[in-house]
């Protein structure tokens, strides 16, 4: 696979033929398979060197020494293969979900069942010591008497049978009195819900059989069946030798679906399995695993398990005490969660999903780009194939300003919403449209004129308007004869005598970036390798820390940029068969009209974010309602604010209960005995004596209020509504997150 220079220091590249064998790659339906990329590993450099730019493509590199090639415990992999995952409703863990009776059965509380159950069974004792020991007379024997001849009794007669026919029954009462009292004690369901429910779990787990060859997913029977037994039988041993983890499964099984898409591959992929066993079809940088894993994964259902349901009566009665993950298919439809500082956002839900993205990602499934403040510690640079550290001279990578296209229209309207799309709607005239055309009228006639789009310093001067570098570009334009890009830079510069033009604006908004702390970033000269998100076809794992301290508002522009960038790159990519997902830790002031036109756009793209944000006063008055209808997965963690909760309580809409309101009416006696006897009770209980009356009846009431969301939501918990890509919708959930 040809790198062009992806992963070559600056001036460095070797001239060699690309090294691809042909072989079929698990990144999508038209790659192959084959030995690990011949390529050299991305340069490692001390602090003080100086960084090396890198290109544009995916990252190759051989499998570090010492990397874990196998879960090491056959019989656990083996079992968690073999563990059913059936179909349930949207954000259910399937690894071993057993749906719940449809109805919900009277629940009894279990101390009240558990002290009935003994009062009962003491009561009965009582009884049945009473009637042994003769307590109570001979009156209960009187069908004993009835029953048995008289001579049995008299002396001489068949004694022995009526001791026979008595002990008989002695056995008829007592179990008449185990019925009775084990009715009244509820007996049967202390069985059925505790020792019973023991004892069938370990009945099936003891007496199952094994299953069937064809049906037993670690005997890889499509393989067998579809033309492959020979790569089945190995990769069969390797996984009964424990050779191969669950990153290995996923990934072959990939690989696989692109030979089902293409015949013709099958000898080569069936030459490559049996030559490496479970390490064919590597990922790119070579690993098989993540060097850490904090959350439970499932990469069969391709879920990650963030916490349970809550057992509550506010949640659907079958999806209580019910695992919940996402998926892609839910993160397909795009993710927003809202909470303060603290509460979960991102060791809750941020550092589990990016770490199941990342394992896709090395099974060929997924490509994700993680966005964050540097220092958030999302996950360790190890987890990842870029890391690009903006602002630090010990970054081996540079962000593409541009997010490489060659376009100047698409160029134009990325950088221009990152620098001025928080502020358009507030501009006058409607002129925040035009700041893309202003940089536009630029970027075009300097690409004509040099090959290359300007870098950081070379665009503030043309915006400063510069005479110098405007009159070098129009004597490169002359020697170049592009005339029509010379009409542009014409009519820049007459447009920038009017006094509501743009260049004043989005000069001062690029100056964010002109600081001597990025000076080693945003180069476009010939030599710069930038990293750009028209990668997003490969498998890849990006994570860019942003530049928080000391440059915010840098940080707030570039942002915006890579969500511009992401949004424009996924639907431009030609083949949508892995599942991108842009993991932006902290949306503040970064959501704009056209990022959310863009963010509803993913779902048809194969495509999803996810958002957090601290509260949505860091969203503009008039985008807080579109923000929560853009996206179909919203979490409402605990400790918003009633604002917030009015928000997400408007977005859910209502649901029709059903409410029980009881009436009590003081009882007034005509008779004097009973006027007594309520006085009576009265001078004992303190109250006068009532009756109720219960009225019920069905009213629409919010599914979750802003005041319940705002003060009910206990510590650790969040309240989740989901909706996946086919439809699918589920009602908001009061979920234990980490659970």
């Amino acid at each position: 696979m040809e790198t062009e220079g992806t992963y070559e220091p600056r001036g460095s590249r070797p001239e060699q033929p690309a090294p691809g064998t042909g072989a079929v790659h698990p990144g999508g339906p038209a790659a192959a398979t084959g030995e690990p990329p011949a390529v050299p590993p991305p340069p490692r450099r001390p602090p003080e060197a100086a960084p090396d730019r890198l290109s544009k493509h995916l990252p190759g590199q051989p499998p570090p020494s010492g990397q874990p090639t196998s879960s090491g415990k056959p019989d656990v992999f083996l079992s968690w293969l073999r563990t059913p995952r059936p179909e349930g409703p949207p954000g259910v863990w399937t690894y071993g979900y057993r749906p719940r009776a449809p109805e919900e059965p009277e629940r009894i509380p279990s101390r009240s069942l558990i002290s009935g159950a003994l009062i009962s069974f003491l009561c009965g004792w009582l009884l049945w010591s009473l009637l042994w020991n003769g307590y109570l007379g001979s009156y209960w024997l009187w069908p004993l008497f009835l029953l048995t001849p008289d001579s049995w009794r008299e002396a001489g007669g068949q004694q022995l049978a009526y001791v026979g026919a008595s002990y008989l029954y002695y056995a008829i009462v007592a179990g008449g009195l185990i019925v009775l009292f084990g009715r009244l004690g509820r007996w049967p369901e202390i069985w059925h819900r505790w020792p019973g429910r023991l004892f069938k779990r370990l009945r099936e787990e003891a007496g199952a059989p094994p299953p069937e060859p064809e049906e037993d997913p670690a005997q890889w029977p499509e393989l067998r069946t579809q033309g492959a037994p020979d790569a089945a039988e190995r990769l069969t041993a390797e996984a009964h030798a424990g050779r191969m983890n669950d990153v290995d499964h996923a990934r072959i099984g990939r690989a696989w679906q692109s030979v089902r898409a293409h015949p013709g591959r099958l000898p080569t992929f069936t030459d490559t399995v049996l030559r490496h066993g479970a390490a064919a079809c590597p990922h790119p940088s070579g690993a098989r695993d993540l060097p850490v894993r904090t959350a439970h994964h499932d990469l069969i259902a391709r879920q990650v398990r963030l916490g349970t349901a809550a057992d509550d009566a506010r949640n659907p009665y079958q999806r209580r005490a019910t695992g919940f993950a996402l998926s892609p298919e839910l993160l397909g439809t795009s993710l927003l969660a809202v909470g303060p500082s603290g509460s979960g956002k991102t060791r809750r839900l941020v550092s589990p999903v990016l770490e199941t993205l990342c394992l896709q990602a090395l099974a060929g499934q997924a490509v994700v780009v993680a966005v964050g403040a540097a220092g958030t510690g999302l996950a360790p640079d190890g987890a990842f194939d870029v890391v690009v550290r903006i602002g630090r001279p010990d970054s081996a990578y540079d962000l593409d300003l541009y997010g490489g296209t060659g376009d100047p229209d698409e160029a134009a309207g990325m950088l221009a919403e990152a620098l001025v799309g928080d502020v358009a709607p507030t501009l006058p005239g409607g002129q925040g449209r035009r700041a893309a055309t202003t940089l536009a009228q630029l970027l075009g006639p300097f690409r004509a004129a040099y090959g290359r789009f300007p870098s950081v310093p070379e665009l503030r001067e043309l915006l400063d308007g510069s005479k110098t570098a405007l009159h070098a570009l129009r004597e490169a334009l002359a020697e170049t004869g592009e005339t029509a890009q010379a009409r542009e830079l014409d009519a820049r510069e007459r447009h920038s005598e009017r006094s509501e033009d743009l260049r004043t604006l989005l000069a001062d908004r690029i100056a964010l970036l002109d600081r001597p702390a990025f000076a080693d970033f945003f180069d476009t000269g010939s030599e710069a390798r930038p990293f750009s998100l028209r990668a997003l076809e490969h498998p890849l794992r990006v994570r860019i820390d942003l530049p928080e301290r000391g440059h915010a508002e840098a940080s707030r522009v570039l942002a915006r940029l890579v969500l511009a960038q992401f949004t424009e790159s996924v639907v431009a990519r030609a083949d949508r068969s892995l599942f991108a997902c842009l993991v932006l830790d902290d949306a503040s002031d970064t959501v704009t009209a056209q990022a959310l036109r863009g963010v509803q756009r993913l779902r048809t793209a194969n495509a999803g974010a996810l958002l957090t944000l601290r509260t949505l006063d860091d969203v503009p008055e008039g985008l807080r309602s579109a923000l929560l209808g853009a996206v179909g997965c919203r979490m409402a963690l605990a400790g918003v604010t009633t604002w917030d909760g009015a928000r997400f309580a408007e977005v859910w809409g209502k649901e029709w209960v059903e409410t029980r309101d009881v009436t009590d009416r003081q009882i007034v006696a005509d008779e004097p005995f009973t006027r007594l006897v309520h006085t009576v009770r009265r001078l004992i209980t303190g109250k006068a004596v009532t009756s109720q009356a219960v009225t019920v009846r069905k009213v629409e009431r919010e599914r979750w209020s802003a005041s319940e969301l705002a003060h009910s939501v206990p510590p650790g918990h969040a309240v989740v509504s989901l909706t996946t890509v086919r439809g699918e919708n589920t009602p908001p959930l009061l979920v234990r997150l980490r659970d």
